[in-house]
């Protein structure tokens, strides 16, 4: 998959990714702030902001008319927020590309951050925060990172803090846009049916006028620990949430493609490790996963579930020690290449959609330290030997760097805890 990168006179990186026979298009524009770049005092905004994206410009100013626009040539707009970017993006037919620029520009420029609107909005983002602490299976991912990075904003929930949210005023969305979104802290992605000169001529046209300004440089998190963690989240449910994990890297380090593999080998799929012992062999639970995440600066490698709640302590106690295993005695080659092919797979497949290819290049380009394409990635993945998977299992998959986050209605976390110490 062949791309083109451009950089504007005002910084900007534009990246045209052309796919020859598909008739949409998305526009993607990642801006490298989130979350974890926010205060105490202004925690929430980064995702209230998205929130407000398409609440009307000066152009378009009402939320239905601008809607109505995209929904009316047969388009989906959305957005997202992360702990380190935030994401808007248009999907339409490719003859809609300069439409699609049109309303992003427009929204990132001139939203209007109506007051009324602000107030209206401000429910529906508490509202959404409700609905995650109401699902545990969707609350794990919170609870367990407030484990691994405490009080800070890493260990913040993206929603942000209820208090602090019911304040946001207009002036304080504007100041944002004018601290983080600077045009060299943008890249606008734009892959489908498309020549990389048109998109160049049209993302000049419509984000040329984008200011550039200096942003605040990210404060790297402070990893310290030496023995187990454990917390539980008390809640009443069917059936209890947990997530093991370890500390691992950051991106870009050497580890990074080993630990994805160790990852998808460990609980990639219903033939994976974890999955096979905890579901197939013992009938505990219904979902068992792990994954691999790393931020800019530091990662975890993460085994979550979900479990039938009187069998919970069963459940940790197989969980640590498969993973145990894993670290002691590795892996097999077998199972390395099965991960390898299962990844490559599943990575080709999502490439399908213009929308992923976007997601795919707009990341790269904003958070990793080179601009790598799909080929690149394959290449990686199948550069990764046994060896460097079986040393990544015994340097990450260690005691002293666990951490186990529960959702359930336990009492104590006396239990939990002996286990995790005796991992």
């Amino acid at each position: 998959m062949q791309h083109k990168r451009f950089i504007l006179e005002n910084g900007l990186r534009v990246i045209a990714v052309p796919m020859p026979g598909i008739a949409s298009v998305t526009v993607m524009v990642l801006v490298g702030a989130g979350s974890r770049y926010e205060k105490r005092s202004t925690s929430g905004i980064s995702h209230f902001l998205e929130h407000m994206a398409f609440k009307g410009t000066e152009k378009r100013p009402s939320a239905l008319g601008m809607a109505s626009l995209i929904e009316g040539v047969g388009g989906d707009f959305n957005a997202f927020t992360g702990k380190e970017v935030t994401g808007f993006h248009i999907k339409a037919q490719n003859t809609q590309l300069e439409l699609c620029m049109d309303v992003l520009s427009d929204i990132l420029q001139n939203s209007l951050f109506d007051p009324i609107e602000i107030k209206k909005e401000v429910g529906v983002v508490i509202e959404e925060i409700n609905m995650y602490e109401d699902s545990p299976m969707q609350n794990l991912g919170i609870v367990y990172e407030r484990l691994l990075y405490g009080d800070t904003p890493l260990g913040w929930d993206t929603g942000g803090f209820k208090d602090v949210l019911k304040k946001v005023n207009r002036e304080d969305f504007l100041k944002y846009l004018k601290t983080y979104y600077s045009s060299d802290n943008m890249t606008v992605v734009v892959a489908g049916g498309v020549t990389p000169e048109h998109v160049k001529k049209v993302a000049d046209t419509y984000f040329g006028s984008l200011k550039q300004f200096d942003t605040p440089k990210l404060q790297l998190v402070s990893e310290k620990q030496d023995s187990p963690r454990v917390f539980i989240k008390r809640q009443k449910t069917e059936q209890v949430h947990l997530s093991i994990g370890f500390r691992t890297v950051g991106l870009g380090h050497p580890d990074q493609y080993a630990l994805d593999v160790l990852a998808t080998i460990m609980g990639g799929g219903m033939s994976s490790r974890l999955f096979g012992e905890v579901r197939e062999k013992h009938g505990l639970g219904y979902y068992v996963r792990t994954t691999s995440d790393n931020y800019l600066d530091c990662g975890t490698i993460v085994t979550s579930a979900g479990v039938d709640k009187k069998k919970a302590y069963q459940a940790v106690e197989i969980l640590l020690k498969e993973i145990k295993k894993i670290a002691m005695e590795g892996v097999t080659a077998e199972e390395l290449q099965n991960a390898k092919e299962m990844m490559n797979g599943h990575f080709v497949l999502e490439l399908e959609d213009s929308h992923d290819v976007a997601s795919f290049y707009a990341h790269e380009e904003i958070l990793e330290k080179e601009l790598l394409t799909p080929e690149d990635v394959i290449e990686k993945t199948n550069a990764v030997t046994l060896e460097q998977v079986n040393a990544a299992a015994a340097k990450y998959l260690i005691k002293e760097t666990l951490n186990l986050a529960i959702i359930g209605n336990f009492a104590s976390s006396e239990t939990f805890e002996e286990m995790a110490k005796a991992y």
